[in-house]
């Protein structure tokens, strides 16, 4: 008589978690996309997802009109769902629903030294524009704390970051190593996930910012706003005619065919701005088109979540409370470490 071997079940591989959030501070524009949201879509395949509108560091510079956070957090919200952010795969919260943050905040505040955030370039390099705008302020300076305690809430191992970037998170890393060398504790420290970021200008060439007007919103233009928008944008200056030639790697507008347009498309314009073929207002008129194909579908998904508030408030609530969960579990831990 014979007997067959049990089988051996596996425990399931317990996937690395990541943390990213964007501040509330507007309508987002395509730069938000390309830097981030693009990046979050592709992460929730691989990783277990913490994706946060981050309104409490949005006040640090709109104190004066909190009234705009609300609708703009909503906003931010159908946006990240709009462009492929699944709240079935990835918890999607609001900051100020997880009133946790604050209270690790404040643990960390107490054992961040001064002299660390003094250093931090971003306070630094931007100390006359905040005196002149009446945001130097003690929630901006505190911002990097704030920032360790949003990936420290949710133990994320993993911070996706451009290269340049990588610095910011490293004080993040600083107060989380000077905890577990204060308490003997062993909480995560968070790691960039290097991701490649592509540099998006604004229309005129500088950097996309709403202080500049410059800015393509991701699905708040209409396709008539849209290309008009384009019409504007800046092209390679030795084009000064129609029959001049130009080089498409010296004007921003084929930057953007890069981001949007396909393989066709790009060869399409590189011949015809090399030979004259095209002029900038064909090259230009392309490339509206090829962004409206990309952005029609989501504006539509966006416009149904704002019109259908109660379902886009089910979501908001559900990955709150979810997020809230997890934050709780965190502080237990913390709370622990520390023998409070």
């Amino acid at each position: 008589m014979t007997s067959e071997t049990p089988a051996v079940t596996t425990p399931p591989v317990r996937k690395q978690r990541v943390m990213s959030g964007m501040r509330v501070t507007g309508r987002l524009h395509i730069g938000h996309y390309w830097g981030a949201l693009s990046n979050w879509v592709q992460l929730q395949e691989e990783y277990e997802c913490f994706f946060g509108a981050m309104d409490w560091h949005g006040m640090t510079t709109a104190y004066k009109s909190p009234k705009e956070i609300a609708p703009w957090t909503r906003e931010m919200i159908a946006e990240f769902i709009a462009w492929g952010v699944d709240p079935e795969r990835s918890t999607i919260f609001v900051q100020s629903h997880v009133p946790e943050h604050l209270e690790l905040f404040m643990i960390l505040a107490n054992l961040t030294p001064m002299g660390w955030l003094e250093r931090v370039n971003t306070w630094k390099d931007a100390i006359e524009e905040m005196k002149a705008s009446d945001t130097y302020n003690l929630g901006r300076f505190a911002y990097p704390v704030l920032q360790a305690a949003d990936i420290l809430m949710y133990r994320a191992q993993k911070v996706p970051v451009g290269a340049d970037q990588v610095a910011h998170l490293e004080i993040s890393r600083e107060i989380v190593r000077r905890f577990n060398h204060l308490y003997k504790a062993k909480l995560p420290e968070m790691n960039p996930l290097l991701t490649e970021i592509p540099l998006v200008p604004g229309l005129d060439g500088r950097k996309m910012s709403k202080s500049y007007n410059n800015s393509l919103f991701l699905t708040e233009d209409s396709e008539k706003d849209l290309k008009k928008k384009v019409n504007m944008m800046v092209t390679d200056p030795a084009r000064v005619r129609r029959e001049d030639v130009g080089e498409p790697t010296k004007c921003s507008v084929y930057g953007y065919h890069k981001l949007y347009s396909s393989q066709e498309d790009k060869e399409w314009v590189e011949a015809g701005c090399r030979s004259a073929g095209i002029g900038c207002g064909d090259c230009k008129g392309r490339l509206a088109q090829n962004i409206e194909k990309m952005s029609a579908g989501p504006r539509e998904k966006k416009k149904e979540l704002l019109n259908s508030a109660g379902q886009l408030d089910s979501i908001i609530a559900a990955g709150s409370d979810k997020a809230r969960q997890e934050a709780q579990k965190t502080l237990g831990i913390i709370r622990s470490s520390m023998k409070w």
